[in-house]
């Protein structure tokens, strides 16, 4: 059954309702070297909202700020029916040691700076950008949950963190009665399956919708890329082009190509495109809520939206899934094993939780 954008899903354990593909905005803004200039960014934004989409993704520091300032000029209107999702802990101002990281002051100052950008009294959904691996985890969730109480922020989520710290962090709040997280970024993809392991499950357990950045792999899964591209060595920037980032972000692989020339397979068997394929294999993780897309121009928009009408049939997807597939590791693997379920349930029938 196909969706759209005004067919709306519930956000982890919230009543926030949100549509099943989110608009990224890391392409709002030309200061990176490959975004859309403002009439462009505004013709993404108008096409999205018109079609019905509500959830909106950005950060502090996505082209340098013009990401949150152009969302500020276009929500004037209709601020309220839209849900704002940013992200603080990356560094804002070199040199200045607490203008990044975890911290509170990092946390209290980009927050205050991001409502001027955006030109709001709140956000709607604020994430922890990544994790800093110095911060204590009680600083992080109370400092989350004074702004909430304070109206500046009205859900908290996380992003690229590992899922033992979040699953610590989702335990402490709920113990301590501190706002619960419920949302979970991370990078998921057919190139990127690892978050299988532990990320996603724990999500799925602990109430928190997943929402996956670069679901296109940095545009390999388009097929725009070839073997050829493999030759430029990457640079540790976002800055420049698309081909850095998708070799800084290690997408554009051997194997990664591989995997896209299976999807351009599938998608000309299905008379979709390769970005249509790859977001809705996304999609079909019941843990996952929306997929982030991040277009340059309408016609890129337009043609990931039109994943949302894909339907698969059982080949297809083994397809898909056989050349993407990941070893789960231990103890994943080992509790699959037919000898293990043997030795503790017999041959017991059993059907799987709901």
């Amino acid at each position: 059954m196909s969706l759209t954008l005004d067919t709306y899903r519930l956000l982890g354990r919230s009543g926030l309702r949100v549509s099943p593909l989110a608009l990224g905005t890391m392409t709002f803004g030309a200061d990176w070297g490959w975004g859309a200039d403002t009439d462009d960014a505004r013709k993404l934004f108008d096409v999205y909202v018109e079609r019905g989409g509500n959830f909106i993704d950005t950060a502090s520091v996505y082209t340098n700020g013009s990401s949150e300032r152009l969302l500020g000029e276009f929500t004037r209107d209709n601020r309220e029916s839209l849900v704002l999702a940013t992200k603080y802990a990356m560094l804002r101002r070199p040199g200045d040691p607490n203008a990044g990281g975890n911290g509170r002051k990092s946390m209290v100052t980009s927050v205050d700076n991001s409502l001027r950008q955006l030109n709001t009294d709140y956000i709607d959904l604020l994430y922890v950008h990544v994790w800093d691996s110095t911060t204590p985890v009680e600083e992080v969730l109370r400092g989350l949950d004074d702004l909430v109480r304070r109206g500046k922020v009205l859900y908290v989520a996380i992003s690229d963190t590992p899922a033992w710290q979040v699953s610590r962090m989702q335990t402490i709040a709920d113990l301590r009665g501190w706002s619960p997280l419920v949302a979970l970024q991370v990078e998921y993809s057919l190139i990127e399956r690892t978050v299988e392991r532990d990320l996603i499950p724990m999500a799925r357990e602990l109430g928190l919708g997943v929402i996956p950045w670069s679901p296109l792999a940095s545009g390999v899964l388009t097929g725009k890329y070839s073997r050829a591209d493999l030759a430029e060595a990457a640079v540790g920037s976002p800055e420049g082009t698309r081909k850095n980032v998708a070799l800084a972000q290690g997408s554009l692989t051997e194997r990664g190509l591989a995997i896209a020339d299976v999807v351009k397979q599938v998608a000309a068997d299905l008379g979709r495109t390769p970005s249509q394929v790859a977001l809705a294999w996304t999609l079909r993780n019941p843990g996952v809520t929306a997929p982030i897309i991040g277009a340059r121009t309408v016609a890129q928009l337009e043609d990931n939206l039109g994943a949302l009408d894909v339907e698969f049939d059982a080949t297809h997807l083994a397809r898909l899934d056989q050349a993407s597939a990941i070893e789960l590791g231990f103890p994943h693997d080992m509790l699959a094993r037919d000898m293990t379920r043997s030795v503790i349930s017999g041959d017991l029938k059993l059907e799987p939780r709901r």
